[in-house]
C-alpha cells in the first residue's frame, strides 16, 4: 500500500450500514402486492426495467425507487390499480425511508484508529436528504471532514471530488462494497481503492469479472484496511 495516503473515503449504504437487504424487503412486498396481474418474478423484472428506463432522470435513492414502483404498477395494471395499491406502493418506500441505521461489524473500531491519523470522508450515492439522515441516525458524524453525496461515481465525480478535497489521486484510497462504483472509476483516475464484499448487492451495481490492480486491494471486512495502512 502507498504510503503517501493522507485522504480515505468510505461508501455509506452497505459499507458502513445495511441498506440493500431493506430494499430487497421492500421490493419483495412490492411484488407480492401485484401478483393478480403477474407472478412476482415478472414483477421483478418489470421493476428492474422501469428503474433503469429512470435512472438517468432519477438518480439513485429510495424516492426515485418509489417513483419507479409507481410506474411500474400503472403499466402491470393497463392503468386499472386501486388508488389503494397506489398507497400502499408509497407506504412501502415511506417505511423504506425510516429503517433503523445499523452499522456493520467493525465499522466504529476502524474509524476510531483512523481518525486522527486521515482525512476521513463519506463519497455515496443516493438521495440528499435520505443521506443526510443516515448519518446522522448513524452517530458517524464526528468522524469526517467532508461528506460527498453524489449523483453518480464516475471517473469524473471523483475527480470532482478530489479537486475539492485539493487531494491528488494517488493520495487518495476509497473502500466500497461496490466494484462498479466505489473501485474502478477511482483506479482509472490513479486512486487507490478496497473492495468490501457484501453479501447482497443490487443487480445494476454487480460486476463479476476478477480484478487485479497494482493500487487494488480485497478486503474480507472493514477493518482489514488497517493492516495495510
Amino acid at each position: 500500500m502507498n504510503n503517501h495516503i493522507t485522504t480515505i473515503a468510505f461508501d455509506a449504504d452497505d459499507t458502513l450500514w445495511i441498506n440493500e437487504p431493506y430494499f430487497q424487503e421492500a421490493e419483495k412486498e412490492f411484488c407480492v402486492l401485484l401478483e393478480d396481474y403477474l407472478p412476482q418474478h415478472s414483477v421483478s423484472q418489470e421493476l428492474f426495467k422501469t428503474e433503469m428506463q429512470n435512472l438517468h432522470l432519477y438518480g439513485y435513492g429510495v424516492k426515485g425507487f418509489m417513483l419507479c414502483m409507481i410506474e411500474t404498477v400503472s403499466r402491470v395494471s393497463g392503468g386499472m390499480a386501486s388508488m389503494l395499491l397506489i398507497n400502499r406502493t408509497v407506504e412501502i418506500g415511506q417505511e423504506l425511508l425510516q429503517k433503523p441505521i445499523e452499522l456493520l461489524d467493525g465499522v466504529t473500531d476502524t474509524l476510531d484508529a483512523l481518525k486522527g491519523k486521515y482525512r476521513l470522508v463519506v463519497a455515496t450515492k443516493g438521495d440528499l436528504l435520505d443521506q443526510e439522515r443516515k448519518l446522522k441516525n448513524s452517530g458517524l458524524q464526528e468522524y469526517f471532514h467532508h461528506i460527498e453525496i453524489m449523483s453518480d461515481k464516475k471517473e469524473s465525480d471523483y475527480q470532482k471530488l478530489l479537486k475539492h478535497l485539493d487531494c491528488k489521486p494517488e493520495h487518495f484510497l476509497m473502500l466500497g462494497n461496490s466494484i462498479k462504483s466505489d473501485i474502478l472509476p477511482v483506479l482509472e483516475i490513479g486512486g487507490f481503492a478496497a473492495h468490501i464484499p457484501y453479501h447482497v448487492t443490487w443487480s445494476h451495481e454487480q460486476h463479476n469479472h476478477h480484478l487485479e490492480h497494482d493500487h487494488f486491494m480485497e478486503l474480507k471486512s472493514i477493518d482489514e484496511v488497517l493492516k495495510y495502512l
